[in-house]
């Protein structure tokens, strides 16, 4: 160990504790968590800590997309690495040469007393026992979208946000930006008209899908811990088939197309038009190439919604692997849709959003009325979101800052568990209609599948021995 390790792994345990005063001007809707409904656990009710603190932070996962969180953490402490797999981990590892090392996420929180907060950029099928873990330990959590693997999962860290009173952002990073809050706000001002239909749609799948599983087993790589990869996953011999990256298109490790974007290009329709507040609702899919392993090659997924409040009933549709929506009426010849993107298709206007993930900053593209110059008006008020002002966006960093300034406050950012578990929730119900190839009725306050018993088995997933959550 060298004497920069010493010197963090000294810092003392009440830097876990966090004042929980008034919303801080970096957040959006960051909130105390008494308004919330939580409870402060163990670890959040120690010695409190001054704003202006620094935040000691582990990662856990420091492949392309853990190093790019990590060099969001602008400002704060570094303090523990950890990934299972050295190779890909070498950049983080050499950037921060202070920070103790590990493979099992378990041991660094077994012997790295001083972690404020914990970064998962793991694959999907690990999320949720790597937060659980760590949330149990009163340290709070960052993690990459989907927010779980499955449903199950998703509700689980929701109770457990709840019950420890950690603070809790998923990396839904657009729901930072400028562009959402835009289109939230016209959503709510209702000069739309009422939003019947929602079409989203994605590039995505960018990896193998639609492909059986390899046959024999591959030489581990060198640096690669194949075992603590596989984590709660059922056993199976390594290949290149699954990692790196190439995992997202497999069952047991990722979420598809769906999962992967879903959380981004679904965030506004779910906030705008408060589909959380659906306690019933309907899913149905239709794909091409399904294998047993694997995602499809491509698929269409029709969310139906009932009425809530004074909002219409509205059918959100999800398109991936090349299938797109029709090109909206009025829109101008040459102009692009985009890679990814969602359409609201009002009664009196339709609005276009994306396809950008961080929001409208210069040169990037917010929602747009169609036809293009039409004059929106809102015909009923709402309330304004306040903007996050903190980070900068030119690095995409101002949704993990956040998270660090309500770390230090003990209070929630805009995509905590308490709005990002019900939104993984939504979307994951999308891949149990793909996987059981039956329409189902979800039931949310029971949290169950109604008429389609095939598919309650996709509801929540099987550990491996020694895995929990």
């Amino acid at each position: 160990m060298n004497r920069g390790q010493e010197k963090m792994r000294s810092k003392s345990l009440t830097r876990r504790g966090f004042l929980r005063g008034s919303a801080v001007t970096a957040g959006c809707f960051i909130v105390p968590c008494s308004v919330l409904g939580t409870k402060k656990s163990e670890g959040a009710q120690r010695a409190k800590r001054a704003a202006s603190d620094r935040l000691n932070i582990a990662g856990v996962g420091l492949g392309a997309r853990g190093l790019g969180n990590m060099e969001k953490c602008e400002g704060a402490n570094i303090v523990a690495l950890c990934d299972v797999d050295w190779r890909l981990a070498a950049t983080a590892l050499e950037r921060y040469p202070d920070a103790a090392k590990y493979r099992d996420f378990r041991k660094m929180l077994d012997e790295e007393k001083g972690i404020d907060a914990v970064v998962v950029s793991t694959p999907d099928h690990t999320h949720a026992t790597i937060a659980a873990e760590a949330m149990r330990r009163g340290k709070h959590v960052y993690v990459e979208t989907p927010l779980a693997h499955d449903v199950w999962e998703a509700r689980q860290l929701a109770r457990l946000a709840k019950e420890t009173g950690v603070t809790t952002q998923m990396g839904n990073e657009r729901h930072s930006g400028a562009g959402i809050r835009r289109a939230v706000e016209m959503l709510w001002g209702g000069g739309l008209g009422p939003i019947r239909e929602v079409h989203c749609w994605t590039n995505r799948p960018q990896w193998p899908q639609a492909v059986d599983r390899p046959k024999g087993k591959a030489p581990v790589p060198s640096g690669l811990d194949w075992d603590l990869w596989l984590g709660p996953a059922p056993q199976r011999a390594f290949q290149p088939a699954y990692h790196p990256y190439r995992w997202r298109g497999w069952l047991d490790f990722g979420t598809g197309a769906l999962g992967a974007m879903g959380c981004h290009l679904l965030d506004a329709a779910f906030w705008g038009l408060k589909l959380g507040q659906a306690q019933s609702f309907s899913v149905e899919a239709d794909s091409t190439g399904v294998h047993g392993e694997t995602y499809p090659e491509a698929s269409t997924i029709r969310y139906r919604f009932p009425a809530r409040e004074d909002l219409a009933p509205v059918t959100i549709t999800w398109y991936d692997g090349g299938r797109r929506p029709s090109r909206p009426g009025q829109l101008p010849y040459l102009r692009e849709v985009g890679s990814n993107g969602s359409i609201f298709v009002g009664d009196e206007h339709t609005m276009m959003f994306g396809p950008t993930v961080f929001g409208t900053t210069p040169g990037q593209v917010g929602p747009r009325a169609i036809p293009e110059f039409a004059d929106v008006q809102s015909k009923k008020p709402y309330q304004k979101i306040r903007a996050v002002t903190e980070g900068d966006w030119t690095k995409g960093n101002r949704h993990m800052q956040e998270w660090i300034a309500a770390c230090k406050t003990g209070t929630q950012p805009c995509a905590s568990f308490a709005y990002s578990a019900p939104l993984t929730e939504m979307v994951l119900l999308g891949n149990v209609a793909l996987q059981s190839g039956t329409p189902i009725e979800w039931d949310a306050r029971k949290m169950q599948v109604t008429g389609a018993p095939e598919a309650k088995r996709f509801i929540r997933g099987e550990y491996r021995e020694g895995w929990s959550l």
